[in-house]
């Protein structure tokens, strides 16, 4: 797996680029558009839970509905407490990671798709899923989140046996234990932290500073990282995941760069509100 990721990130050249698409997803959640089984079980893959959060898929995960797409994402007065001071910056790194999923995740995921069989991508989805399951859990704890908890490490003992080491979720198929998506970010806010400016970087999801730290903290919670090695084989297999998901989402939200008006202000709106309802929940 860890030679197809290798291989994957060298063809489309997108390696660290891979990360944008999953937490876009993470932050458009079910509030933005409906989706099979996405961050909208927490999640947005389709086909299985997927954690957070493609570039473009960044767009599409966090933009409106098809229906809603020829207006404006949000009414102004809902934009007043959106903290953007770098919104000049901000536009120009949404713009080149749009780009980087139409010519580069997208066409590599496009080839994933021939030479891997879906059922094969799904076994690759739960398998990842599976090994992010530390960081949610210690996540459910700090926010005092028992059931969630719980719920976590009883998926994880379930499908590391039943499912064969995470390839397959019978937790979720046969017991109906469906993951959480919570994470550091997440955590900071309940603690009290404000979100801090809206930030977008090359080849990384839509964040906020706070969301930013977070992300760092539950990259350090991996312990598979530090098993392998954050780098270079932890890193192959995290451009493996991107791809395989992107793969997997390959169809979804097509046209939605066409057809919404303001593609930056719309899925800066949505992925604000999205964490602020996290937070709250």
């Amino acid at each position: 797996m860890v030679v197809c990721a290798a291989l994957a990130a060298a063809l489309g050249g997108c390696s660290a680029a891979t990360r944008v698409t999953q937490v876009a997803r993470a932050a458009g959640g079910d509030a933005i558009a409906p989706a099979p089984a996405a961050y909208f079980d927490d999640d947005v893959r389709p086909v299985t839970y997927v954690e957070s959060a493609s570039p473009l898929m960044v767009a599409q995960a966090t933009a409106p509905a098809p229906a809603a797409q020829a207006a404006p994402a949000a009414p102004a007065d809902d934009l007043e407490d959106i903290y953007d001071p770098w919104e000049s910056f901000n536009e120009k790194m949404f713009d080149f990671n749009v780009k980087l999923d139409r010519y580069v995740l997208k066409p590599v995921a496009r080839v994933w798709k021939v030479v891997i069989p879906e059922p094969f991508q799904v076994m690759i989805s739960n398998s990842f899923d599976n090994l992010r399951f530390a960081h949610r859990f210690v996540n459910n704890v700090l926010q005092g989140k028992v059931g969630g908890a719980t719920r976590e490490m009883s998926r994880f003992l379930i499908n590391s046996t039943a499912g064969i080491g995470g390839l397959f979720d019978p937790a979720k198929d046969y017991w109906g234990i469906r993951p959480s998506s919570e994470d550091f970010g997440q955590t900071l806010g309940v603690w009290g932290s404000g979100p801090g400016p809206y930030l977008v970087l090359p080849a990384l999801p839509p964040m906020t500073v706070r969301d930013g730290i977070g992300m760092g903290v539950d990259m350090l919670m991996d312990p598979f990282g530090y098993y392998v090695g954050f780098f270079p084989a932890r890193f192959a297999m995290k451009v493996g995941d991107t791809v395989n998901d992107r793969a997997l989402n390959y169809d979804l939200f097509q046209g939605v760069e066409e057809t919404t008006i303001d593609l930056y202000s719309s899925v800066r709106h949505f992925y604000l509100k999205r964490r602020e309802q996290q937070i709250k929940e």
